[in-house]
């Protein structure tokens, strides 16, 4: 079902009418054709510009209700959670509480932390992404592919903790990892003698006055949410993330984003600026940096910090200019990124990429569908698993759970549940002899196993 959409701009307290700030005209042109195409059910656009600040809402809330979504509407952010976790350590530090250098193991005293030849990991190390830990643990295996972190507690993240084997030492080289912010985030609550939520709401929640942010929402919140759809439009419960919340569990209302992101904009002491410090590449040979999870970059000659997010049924992108003149914060209900949106929305004149439709799925016969069954290591952590159901076929990757794959033509396929293509190569007998994942701009060769 395609659902309405509707314009609603909506001036915050305290801002006066004529000072709104104007979205972009490309922004609110693209903003209406996703929703009006279905590829998202609702999207909320905040824009800040210096002290004035609007908000943006774009389809409905509920398919076939026309409910518009506004500031106060609610959203799981995903992994801007981390941007929250990253000031809460900021926090510790202005508060000589805890040392960025400081070993988390420090923190840990229950837990068993790995180390690469004695060198330890740091709470810098974890809140850069430069701990060597991998982006998932390798004991997860969800039971629920549609709430996958529900079951993955706080003693599974100990026993992975205990049993892995660092690649590489701390401090070396950037590797995303969700498993460290989750660590992180385990070891800022410890060390506060209190829940990671509690933390939450005791330093950034409370006291930036913002009611509609917590990793437990309230029945209030709950019932604001913007239920959560895949890219197939398929509705899907938001996950819960237990002990891996610190890396994503958060949920807010662009009402309450815009005074986060006015925080950093307007408070040039500590903590804020503390976290927006450049301190690492992510590549050695590019320019974008991170600090506290923040990543830092310039366009137009404009220094600004971002951070996008994704779960199951949500995506965010939350940024800032470093000179607090603009800053913006979009919020949909649906898993397909706002990266663009939210840059654009940013940087007026930032040209938005073509407009990419679902694709149209074709069929095959089961035997051709057979050839393409099999596993795809990329290395000793990461195998793509493809195998042929009841209904088609389904990819898994390594501790994730299946999702279905469609033809667009021979050796070519697509998921819905993803945004993502796969295609297969075929050696001169014309057996398959790899596949192709297509992901968010990167092609990853993974071999088949013999």
């Amino acid at each position: 079902m395609t659902p309405t959409f509707a314009l609603l701009p909506l001036c915050l307290a305290g801002t006066a009418a004529l000072a709104a700030p104007v979205l972009d005209d490309a922004v609110r042109q693209r903003a209406e054709e996703l929703t009006r195409a279905g590829m998202h059910a609702s999207i909320v656009i905040a824009v800040i510009d210096g002290k004035d600040s609007a908000v943006y809402g774009f389809g409905s809330v509920h398919a076939g209700k026309h409910i518009k979504p506004g500031a106060d509407t609610v959203y799981q952010i995903g992994s801007v959670t981390k941007t929250m976790t990253a000031l809460l350590l900021a926090d510790a530090v202005a508060e000589n509480k805890v040392r960025l250098d400081e070993p988390v193991a420090t923190l840990l005293p229950g837990y068993t932390v790995p180390a690469f030849d004695g060198k330890k990991i740091s709470l810098l190390d974890l809140a850069t992404h430069y701990s060597s830990l991998p982006r998932l643990p390798d004991n997860f295996a969800p039971k629920n592919p549609a709430n996958p972190y529900a079951d993955y507690t706080e003693a599974k993240q100990r026993q992975f903790l205990a049993a892995y084997h660092l690649p590489h030492a701390p401090g070396t080289a950037f590797d995303y990892s969700n498993i460290g912010y989750a660590v992180l985030g385990t070891a800022l609550a410890a060390q506060a003698g209190s829940s990671y939520e509690a933390l939450l709401q005791k330093r950034i929640a409370v006291p930036l006055g913002m009611r509609s942010t917590s990793n437990q929402p309230t029945h209030g919140m709950l019932a604001r949410l913007a239920p959560g759809h895949l890219l197939s439009g398929e509705p899907t419960p938001a996950w819960d993330l237990n002990v891996v919340a610190p890396a994503g569990g958060v949920y807010s209302s662009a009402r309450d984003m815009i005074a986060y992101l006015q925080a950093y904009m307007f408070k040039p002491l500590r903590p804020y600026a503390l976290a927006i410090l450049p301190q690492r590449p992510l590549a050695a040979d590019g320019d974008t940096k991170i600090g506290l999870s923040w990543l830092l970059e310039q366009k137009q000659g404009r220094s600004y910090a971002w951070h996008s997010g994704q779960t199951g049924g949500y995506a965010s992108y939350a940024a800032f200019t470093t000179d607090g003149k603009r800053g913006v914060m979009v919020l949909t209900n649906t898993a397909r990124d706002v990266d663009a949106l939210g840059l654009s929305t940013l940087l007026p004149g930032t040209p938005l990429p073509p407009l990419k439709k679902p694709q149209a799925a074709i069929a095959l016969p089961r035997a051709a569908l057979a050839e393409y069954v099999g596993e795809y290591p990329l290395d000793k952590d990461f195998t793509l698993t493809v195998t042929l159901g009841k209904n088609g076929l389904e990819a898994a990757g390594t501790g994730m759970g299946s999702a279905p794959l469609f033809a667009s033509a021979k050796d070519q396929f697509f998921f819905r549940a993803i945004d993502a293509d796969l295609a297969f190569t075929r050696d001169a007998a014309g057996k398959i002899a790899s596949a192709v994942l297509k992901q968010g701009g990167q092609d990853v060769i993974l071999p088949r196993k013999p």
